[in-house]
Protein backbone atom coordinates (compact mmCIF):
# COMPACT_ATOMS: atom_id res chain seq x y z
CA UNK A 1 0.00 0.00 0.00
CA UNK A 2 0.80 3.21 -0.68
CA UNK A 3 0.61 6.57 1.39
CA UNK A 4 0.97 10.50 0.69
CA UNK A 5 1.02 12.29 3.46
CA UNK A 6 0.28 16.15 2.10
CA UNK A 7 2.01 19.27 4.34
CA UNK A 8 -1.96 21.11 3.31
CA UNK A 9 -0.21 24.51 4.03
CA UNK A 10 2.88 24.08 2.23
CA UNK A 11 1.38 22.84 -0.92
CA UNK A 12 -1.04 25.78 -0.67
CA UNK A 13 1.78 28.36 -0.53
CA UNK A 14 3.57 26.32 -3.19
CA UNK A 15 0.73 25.65 -5.58
CA UNK A 16 -0.36 28.78 -8.14
CA UNK A 17 -3.76 28.40 -8.26
CA UNK A 18 -4.49 27.80 -4.23
CA UNK A 19 -2.04 30.46 -3.66
CA UNK A 20 -4.47 32.94 -5.48
CA UNK A 21 -7.49 31.29 -3.29
CA UNK A 22 -5.27 31.61 -0.38
CA UNK A 23 -5.19 35.17 -0.24
CA UNK A 24 -8.81 35.81 -1.00
CA UNK A 25 -10.15 33.31 1.54
CA UNK A 26 -7.79 30.51 3.10
CA UNK A 27 -10.77 27.70 3.94
CA UNK A 28 -11.67 27.90 0.09
CA UNK A 29 -8.01 27.42 -0.57
CA UNK A 30 -7.81 24.02 2.01
CA UNK A 31 -11.39 22.65 0.45
CA UNK A 32 -10.03 23.04 -3.43
CA UNK A 33 -6.64 21.50 -1.70
CA UNK A 34 -9.15 18.38 -0.32
CA UNK A 35 -11.24 18.26 -3.40
CA UNK A 36 -7.68 17.94 -5.62
CA UNK A 37 -6.33 14.99 -3.11
CA UNK A 38 -9.71 13.28 -3.58
CA UNK A 39 -8.90 13.07 -7.79
CA UNK A 40 -5.59 12.12 -6.73
CA UNK A 41 -6.55 9.11 -4.35
CA UNK A 42 -9.19 8.04 -6.75
CA UNK A 43 -6.96 8.22 -9.41
CA UNK A 44 -4.12 6.35 -7.61
CA UNK A 45 -5.33 4.57 -5.47
CA UNK A 46 -3.05 5.78 -2.68
CA UNK A 47 -4.31 6.54 1.23
CA UNK A 48 -3.60 10.22 1.20
CA UNK A 49 -3.79 12.21 4.40
CA UNK A 50 -3.41 16.08 4.80
CA UNK A 51 -2.10 17.47 7.59
CA UNK A 52 -2.76 21.48 8.50
CA UNK A 53 -1.16 23.30 11.21
CA UNK A 54 -3.72 24.29 14.15
CA UNK A 55 -2.15 27.80 14.27
CA UNK A 56 -5.07 28.64 11.35
CA UNK A 57 -7.77 27.23 12.95
CA UNK A 58 -8.50 27.97 17.17
CA UNK A 59 -9.24 25.10 18.91
CA UNK A 60 -8.10 21.54 19.72
CA UNK A 61 -6.64 18.69 17.53
CA UNK A 62 -9.72 17.53 14.75
CA UNK A 63 -9.51 14.77 12.18
CA UNK A 64 -12.04 13.92 9.31
CA UNK A 65 -12.94 12.20 6.90
CA UNK A 66 -13.53 13.66 3.07
CA UNK A 67 -14.11 11.78 0.62
CA UNK A 68 -11.72 9.29 1.41
CA UNK A 69 -9.34 11.52 2.16
CA UNK A 70 -7.88 11.94 5.86
CA UNK A 71 -8.01 15.79 6.96
CA UNK A 72 -6.03 16.13 10.47
CA UNK A 73 -5.44 19.53 11.78
CA UNK A 74 -2.67 19.25 14.54
CA UNK A 75 -3.13 20.10 18.48
CA UNK A 76 -2.01 23.66 19.46
CA UNK A 77 1.59 23.57 19.68
CA UNK A 78 2.24 21.16 17.36
CA UNK A 79 3.21 21.37 13.50
CA UNK A 80 2.34 19.62 10.87
CA UNK A 81 5.63 18.85 9.94
CA UNK A 82 6.19 17.08 13.51
CA UNK A 83 2.41 15.01 12.87
CA UNK A 84 3.91 14.28 9.61
CA UNK A 85 7.12 12.94 10.87
CA UNK A 86 4.91 10.59 13.90
CA UNK A 87 2.97 9.29 10.60
CA UNK A 88 5.87 8.50 8.35
CA UNK A 89 7.07 6.16 11.50
CA UNK A 90 4.14 4.87 12.91
CA UNK A 91 2.19 4.14 9.43
CA UNK A 92 5.65 2.64 7.72
CA UNK A 93 6.15 -0.97 7.30
CA UNK A 94 7.11 -3.72 5.08
CA UNK A 95 3.90 -3.18 3.20
CA UNK A 96 3.41 -0.12 2.97
CA UNK A 97 5.79 2.91 1.25
CA UNK A 98 5.41 6.37 2.68
CA UNK A 99 4.94 9.57 0.63
CA UNK A 100 5.31 13.23 2.03
CA UNK A 101 4.31 15.88 -0.50
CA UNK A 102 6.12 19.04 1.25
CA UNK A 103 8.90 21.72 -0.44
CA UNK A 104 10.21 22.23 2.98
CA UNK A 105 13.49 21.06 2.84
CA UNK A 106 14.86 20.59 6.10
CA UNK A 107 11.44 18.46 6.41
CA UNK A 108 12.14 16.38 3.26
CA UNK A 109 15.50 15.19 5.05
CA UNK A 110 13.93 14.48 8.08
CA UNK A 111 11.52 11.96 6.81
CA UNK A 112 14.18 10.47 4.04
CA UNK A 113 16.15 9.79 7.54
CA UNK A 114 12.82 7.46 8.27
CA UNK A 115 12.01 5.58 5.12
CA UNK A 116 9.49 7.77 3.42
CA UNK A 117 10.12 8.99 0.05
CA UNK A 118 9.27 12.60 -1.07
CA UNK A 119 7.18 14.17 -3.48
CA UNK A 120 8.36 18.55 -3.95
CA UNK A 121 4.99 20.45 -4.30
CA UNK A 122 5.80 20.35 -8.03
CA UNK A 123 6.54 17.29 -8.22
CA UNK A 124 2.99 16.84 -7.14
CA UNK A 125 1.25 19.64 -9.09
CA UNK A 126 2.76 18.00 -12.17
CA UNK A 127 1.31 14.38 -11.13
CA UNK A 128 -1.96 16.19 -10.28
CA UNK A 129 -1.88 18.07 -14.08
CA UNK A 130 -1.42 14.63 -15.86
CA UNK A 131 -3.96 13.30 -13.59
CA UNK A 132 -6.55 15.73 -14.82
CA UNK A 133 -5.67 15.72 -18.26
CA UNK A 134 -5.77 11.86 -18.32
CA UNK A 135 -9.58 12.29 -16.48
CA UNK A 136 -10.29 15.14 -19.15
CA UNK A 137 -9.59 12.34 -21.66
CA UNK A 138 -11.49 9.65 -20.61
CA UNK A 139 -14.66 11.53 -20.01
CA UNK A 140 -14.41 12.63 -23.91
CA UNK A 141 -14.02 9.31 -24.96
CA UNK A 142 -16.57 8.45 -22.78
CA UNK A 143 -18.95 10.79 -23.85
CA UNK A 144 -17.37 9.93 -27.86
CA UNK A 145 -19.04 6.53 -27.30
CA UNK A 146 -22.65 7.42 -26.47
CA UNK A 147 -24.94 6.09 -28.95
CA UNK A 148 -26.12 8.23 -31.76
CA UNK A 149 -30.06 7.70 -32.55
CA UNK A 150 -30.70 6.60 -36.26
CA UNK A 151 -33.79 8.41 -36.10
CA UNK A 152 -33.25 12.05 -36.83
CA UNK A 153 -34.86 13.68 -33.52
CA UNK A 154 -35.10 17.68 -32.44
CA UNK A 155 -33.39 18.71 -29.52
CA UNK A 156 -37.37 19.63 -28.31
CA UNK A 157 -38.07 16.03 -29.37
CA UNK A 158 -35.12 14.83 -27.62
CA UNK A 159 -35.47 16.21 -24.75
CA UNK A 160 -38.91 14.67 -24.48
CA UNK A 161 -38.18 11.07 -24.65
CA UNK A 162 -35.25 11.11 -22.28
CA UNK A 163 -37.83 12.67 -19.60
CA UNK A 164 -39.91 9.74 -20.67
CA UNK A 165 -37.11 7.43 -20.05
CA UNK A 166 -36.69 8.80 -16.47
CA UNK A 167 -40.27 8.62 -15.44
CA UNK A 168 -40.99 11.66 -16.06
CA UNK A 169 -43.54 13.51 -17.96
Amino acid sequence: MDILLVDGYNIIGAWPELRELKNKDLSSARDRLIEKMAEYQGYSGYRVIVVFDAHYVKGTEKKFKNSKIEVIFTRNNETADERIEKLAIDLSNIKTQVHVATSDFTEQWVIFGQGALRKSARELLNEMNLIESSIEKKVKKIQGKKPVSKIPLSDEVAEIFEKWRRGGQ
